[in-house]
């Protein structure tokens, strides 16, 4: 893990980037802000979490680190002993984690739940939608830490190392660290509520026939799983849904819950 601090004093903002090490946006996005060394407001720690797999472009070396904490120091698994330190680093900062994706090409911030921390800073970011997790999903950073977390785009590709530049700076501003005005969302933003896992048989083949956030109505089919349909139950939304993402579910069905 790679720690850096851009401006004096005591941090308590952080910006964390590559806690997967196949989403190399957010390492890159800290790269280029250490680069700019822009006169900041407030000091911010800058984190470059998961090094090593970052270095073998991998998501995790071990077991999947967003999905660990808080962590243990004396765990055998690397990345389990990683979720302590970090999570050691961050405690009372507001964190922007961020990460990319495999199902979705624009970005979208995820949060615990739609309450001050996401009133204040997701409003000034270039997302799309808010994601809330309700606690549905255990042992990711958003459950420990006031944390928005942010999907910069597709993984690998040049558009989410752009995204999450420009991302990194939009939460520095809302947070006062950056000077200047800040811009404002004009419109509201979609907010949906995680609800349940859609569950998927490792090793079978699997196809995805509908898009992400936009809404599956009850008996209409919305993957192919060895040439058979699955059919929805009742009706939801997807988000970060792909034949590939995941490698025992395709997503997670959420309800629209609102805007922002």
């Amino acid at each position: 893990m790679r720690v850096e601090q851009l401006g004096d004093g005591e941090p308590n903002l952080a910006v964390v980037g590559s806690i997967h090490g196949d989403e190399p946006c957010g390492a890159h996005a800290i790269e280029a802000l250490l680069e700019a060394d822009p006169d900041l407001e407030r000091p911010v720690k800058l984190i470059i979490a998961n090094e090593r797999a970052l270095d073998r472009n991998v998501r995790y070396t071990e077991t999947d680190l967003n999905r660990v904490f808080p962590g243990n120091p004396d765990a055998p698994a690397y990345e389990t002993q990683l979720a302590h330190e970090l999570l050691h680093e961050i405690r009372g900062c507001t964190t922007l984690s961020m990460h990319s994706t495999q199902s979705y090409s624009q970005p979208f911030a995820i949060v615990d739940e739609t309450g001050p921390l996401a009133r204040t800073i997701c409003p000034h970011l270039s997302i799309e939608v808010l994601v809330e997790t309700g606690g549905f999903v255990e042992n990711t950073l958003v459950g420990y830490v006031d944390v928005i977390e942010v999907e910069c785009g597709l993984q690998g590709s040049a558009e989410a190392t752009e995204n999450a530049a420009e991302l990194v700076e939009e939460f520095l501003a809302a947070a006062g660290a950056l000077s200047g005005p800040i811009e404002s969302e004009t419109n509201p933003i979609p907010v949906y509520q995680l609800q349940r896992q859609i569950p998927k048989d490792p090793g079978s083949s699997y196809a995805v026939h509908v898009e992400n956030f936009e809404r599956v109505d009850a008996g209409a089919p919305y993957a192919t799983h060895d040439e058979t349909e699955m059919r929805a139950e009742e009706p939801f939304y997807p988000v970060l849904m792909s034949s590939h993402g995941y490698e025992r579910q395709l997503g997670y069905a959420a309800d629209r819950s609102g805007t922002l």
